[in-house]
C-alpha cells in the first residue's frame, strides 16, 4: 500500500465540511472589509522568496521546497502567501488600480519542517494583504478583520500581542544596542542564533530556545529606540484598537520571522494548541513591493494556518454545522418504474437546492434504511409498487420515526 508523503494529510469527507464552513466565514469576513480574493501560483521563481522573505530567515535557509525545472530554472513551492501577492501586484499593474488594494487568499503552502500537531509540510493559509496605504488606521483594520473572523467562529481565549519594530531609519540604532547587549553572551546562544547575530539579530528575540529566552529577557526594548514617526504610528494603532474595543497587550519581543516586516507586527496567541500557540501573525511590510521590483509601496497583512485553526476549534469544542447534510434519501424498490419515479423526484429536489440521495447499490429496503442512517439523512421516502400505483407515499423523519403521508406530487413542494 502506498501512503501519503510524510507531513501531508488527506482531508476526508467527515472533516471537509468543517473546512468549507471556516473558509466561507473567511471569505465573508474579508468581504465585509472590502477585500477581494487573489489566487497566485503554487510555485514561484525562487528569488520571489529569497528576495522577499529574506536570505537570513529559517524559511529560506532550511524550509523551502526548491528544485530546478526542466529548463534549469530554480523554482520553489510557495512557503507563504505574501511575497507571491506582492509579485502579482507588480506584474499585473495593480498599483494602477484604486489604492489601497485589499486582497485575501486561501492557499496551499509548503515548508520542510518537523511535522507536529497543526503543523504539516503541506498546509493551508488564510491571509489578507492591504497594499497601498501607509497609515496606521489600515493596520488597525487588518487586526480588527482577524478579530472579527475569530469572533464569527466563536473562538475564545485568544490574546492579541502588538509591537512596533521601527523602520529602516531607526532600526539600525536598536540593532546596534541589541548586539552590544548580546555580544558578551554570544557563546551561550544556540547555534542558530549565533549565526543570526551578524545577519539578523532581531530574530534572536524570537528564538524559542529556553537558554536564548533567558539571555534576551533583559535585552534593550525596541520601543525605546523607534523614531517619532514610528511612535506616532504605534500610538495611532493603539488608539484605534481601543476605539474598536479590541483588547491587546504590548509585547516588545515580537519581531516575526520574515525580513520584510516594518513598524507594526502582531500575533493572536492561544493556550489551547500546545507550546507554540500563535494562531495568526502579521505586520507591515513597507519595503517588500519595492524589493520585488516595484515602486515604493506600503502594505500590511496577516496569515493564519488553517490546520492550526481547526485544531484550536476542536480543542475549544466549537460545533460546526454540516450544511452538506442529506435532507432526503429516496428508497426505491421493486420494478424499474419505481426507480424512474425516484430519480425524477431526486432531480426536481436538487434543482430546488435540496440535498437528496438515492439508492445506487440495489439494496433491499432494510439495508437502505441502514444506509440512510449512516449518511445522516433527515428523511427517508420509500417508493415501491404500491406507492406508485396509489400516488401516495410516506416520508419517515429519522430522528424520531414520525411519518408524514404525502401524494407523490406534493413531495417536491414539501421540502424547501
Amino acid at each position: 500500500m502506498i501512503n501519503a508523503p510524510k507531513g501531508t494529510k488527506d482531508l476526508l469527507p467527515e472533516e471537509s465540511y468543517k473546512w468549507q464552513y471556516v473558509e466561507d466565514i473567511a471569505r465573508k469576513t474579508a468581504g465585509l472589509f472590502g477585500a477581494n480574493e487573489i489566487r497566485t501560483p503554487t510555485f514561484e521563481h525562487t528569488e520571489v522568496f529569497s528576495r522577499g522573505v529574506g536570505e537570513g530567515t529559517d524559511i529560506v535557509n532550511k524550509e523551502m521546497y526548491t528544485f530546478l525545472d526542466k529548463g534549469g530554472r530554480s523554482i520553489t513551492l510557495k512557503p507563504e502567501g505574501t511575497a507571491g501577492v506582492a509579485r502579482a501586484f507588480n506584474e499585473n499593474g495593480l498599483f494602477n488600480s484604486a489604492l489601497p488594494q485589499k486582497l485575501f487568499y486561501i492557499t496551499q503552502c509548503f515548508r520542510y519542517e518537523r511535522p507536529q500537531a497543526g503543523r504539516l509540510r503541506e498546509f493551508h493559509q488564510f491571509g489578507i494583504e492591504f497594499i497601498g496605504s501607509k497609515t496606521a488606521d489600515i493596520d488597525a483594520e487588518a487586526i480588527v478583520l482577524a478579530h472579527t473572523f475569530f469572533s464569527a467562529l466563536s473562538v475564545t481565549g485568544l490574546t492579541l500581542y502588538i509591537n512596533s519594530i521601527g523602520c529602516k531609519n531607526c532600526r539600525g540604532a536598536y540593532e546596534k544596542a541589541l548586539k552590544e547587549y548580546l555580544r558578551e553572551n554570544i557563546k551561550n546562544l544556540c547555534p542558530l542564533c549565533e549565526t543570526r547575530f551578524e545577519k539578523n539579530p532581531l530574530r534572536i528575540l524570537d528564538c524559542k530556545n529556553e537558554q536564548c529566552k533567558k539571555i534576551t529577557a533583559n535585552a534593550p526594548q525596541i520601543l525605546d529606540y523607534i523614531c517619532d514617526d514610528c511612535k506616532e504610528h504605534f500610538e495611532t494603532l493603539k488608539r484605534l484598537l481601543d476605539v474598536a474595543k479590541v483588547p491587546y497587550k504590548i509585547n516588545p519581543f515580537i519581531v516575526r520571522g520574515l525580513d520584510y516586516y516594518t513598524k507594526t507586527v502582531f500575533e493572536f496567541v492561544s493556550d489551547n494548541v500546545g507550546a507554540q500557540g500563535t494562531i495568526c501573525g502579521g505586520g507591515r511590510y513597507d519595503g517588500l513591493v519595492e524589493q520585488l521590483g516595484g515602486a515604493s509601496t506600503p502594505g500590511i497583512g496577516f496569515a493564519m494556518g488553517i490546520e492550526r485553526l481547526m485544531l484550536l476549534l476542536n480543542n475549544l469544542n466549537v460545533q460546526i454545522p454540516n450544511n452538506n447534510r442529506i435532507k432526503l434519501y429516496i428508497a426505491p424498490f421493486g420494478d424499474e418504474n419505481a426507480y424512474n419515479v425516484a430519480f425524477n423526484i431526486a432531480m426536481a429536489l436538487r434543482q430546488k437546492g435540496v440535498v437528496t440521495e438515492i439508492d445506487h447499490m440495489n439494496r433491499g429496503i432494510k439495508a437502505q434504511f441502514k444506509y440512510a442512517d449512516k449518511i445522516g439523512a433527515e428523511y427517508v421516502l420509500v417508493l415501491g409498487g404500491n406507492e406508485i400505483d396509489s400516488g401516495v407515499a410516506k416520508i419517515k423523519r429519522m430522528i424520531d420515526g414520525e411519518e408524514i403521508t404525502l401524494s407523490l406530487n406534493e413531495v417536491v413542494n414539501y421540502f424547501n
